[in-house]
C-alpha cells in the first residue's frame, strides 16, 4: 500500500487543488484529509458519511455557579484571558480556555471542574473516486497531530477493506506538528510550492522536515508562469541539491472555475493540458 502526502511550506499554493485532482485521475483511490484545522475536501467531493468518531481534543472549564462566590481570583490568574467576569457571573471563553487547569486548582471553593472536551470529529465515508476521511478539529481545540493519527489510521483500515493500494493524504501546510503526523511512514511526499519568496523559503523549511525523515521530496511548481524567474531560481536550487521537481503547472482559472461547480480540475475538463500534466507528473510520482 502506497501512501502519497501531498504537503506545502505554506497555505494558498494550491496543494489541496493538485490532491484533488490526484484522487480524481481514474482507478478508486482512498483520499484522507489531514489538514484536520481547516479541512476543505469534504466540500468539494460531499462524501456520504458513514462514519463520525467523536475525537476529545483537550479539556475546558466550567463553572458551577451555584459554588462560586465571585472572588475572580481565576480571573485575575488566567494567564489566556479566557475567563471574565459578566452580570455578576464568572463567563469562560471556551476558544481561549487552554485547559490548563490552573483556574480549577486556585478556585477556593472548587466551583469550577474540568470536562473533556468532545466537540472535534473524524469523519469516514465514500466520494465518488473511492473512500474518504477527514477529520474537524473544533476552535481552540488541542492535539491536532493526534487526530491526524486516527485519519491515517482509518484511512489504512478502509483502504484495506476495499482493497485499495493508494492513499493520498493532502496535509497541513507549515511544519507543525499536524505536518509531521502526516509525514510519518509514508512512501512518498510532495511538496507544493509558488513562484514567490516566501513559497521558496517555506518549502526550504518543508524540505528540513521531510528529510529528517529519510524521505526525499518530490517538488511541484505551481503557477510557475507568473513568475518565471523565481520558478527558475527554485528549480537551480533543487537541482544543486538533488531534489527532484517533477513538474511545473501553469496559473489556471480553471482552478476556481471548477471548485466553484464542486468539482476537480480533472473533472471539471480532463482534455486540457494542464490536465494531461497533472497526470503525468501523478505518473512519475508513482514510478519513484
Amino acid at each position: 500500500m502506497k501512501e502519497i502526502a501531498v504537503v506545502s511550506g505554506k497555505g494558498g499554493t494550491g496543494k489541496s487543488s493538485i490532491s484533488a485532482a490526484f484522487a480524481t485521475l481514474g482507478s478508486p483511490i482512498m483520499l484522507a484529509d489531514c489538514d484536520v484545522d481547516a479541512a476543505n475536501l469534504y466540500l468539494l467531493f460531499e462524501p456520504e458519511q458513514k462514519e463520525e468518531i467523536v475525537y476529545i481534543g483537550g479539556n475546558k472549564a466550567v463553572v458551577n455557579h451555584s459554588l462560586c462566590n465571585m472572588c475572580r481570583i481565576c480571573v485575575t490568574q488566567c494567564r489566556f484571558d479566557a475567563i471574565s467576569a459578566y452580570d455578576n457571573r464568572i463567563v469562560i471563553n471556551e476558544t481561549s480556555c487552554d485547559g490548563c487547569f490552573l483556574c480549577s486548582r486556585i478556585c477556593p471553593e472548587g466551583a469550577i471542574r474540568m470536562e473533556k472536551s468532545d466537540k472535534s470529529r473524524l469523519f469516514a465515508g465514500s466520494f465518488r473516486n473511492g473512500q474518504m476521511v477527514y477529520g474537524r478539529l473544533a476552535p481552540g481545540e488541542e492535539n491536532s497531530g493526534k487526530l491526524v493519527s486516527m485519519v491515517r489510521e482509518k484511512a489504512k483500515s478502509l483502504a484495506k477493506e476495499n482493497n485499495l493500494d493508494t492513499i493520498i493524504l493532502d496535509g497541513p501546510p507549515g511544519i507543525g506538528c499536524p505536518v509531521i503526523s502526516t509525514l510519518t511512514g509514508v512512501s512518498r511526499v510532495v511538496i507544493v510550492t509558488e513562484p514567490t519568496i516566501s513559497g521558496f523559503h517555506d518549502m526550504t523549511r518543508i524540505i528540513e522536515i521531510v528529510q529528517k525523515f529519510k524521505i526525499q521530496p518530490l517538488i511541484i511548481i505551481n503557477k510557475f508562469d507568473l513568475n518565471q524567474e523565481m520558478a527558475d531560481e527554485i528549480s537551480e536550487w533543487c537541482n544543486q541539491k538533488g531534489i527532484v521537481v517533477v513538474g511545473c503547472l501553469p496559473f489556471s482559472v480553471d482552478f476556481v472555475d471548477a471548485m466553484v461547480q464542486q468539482k476537480s480540475i480533472i473533472e471539471y475538463n480532463n482534455n486540457t493540458k494542464i490536465s494531461d500534466a497533472i497526470r503525468l507528473i501523478y505518473n512519475k510520482i508513482i514510478k519513484y
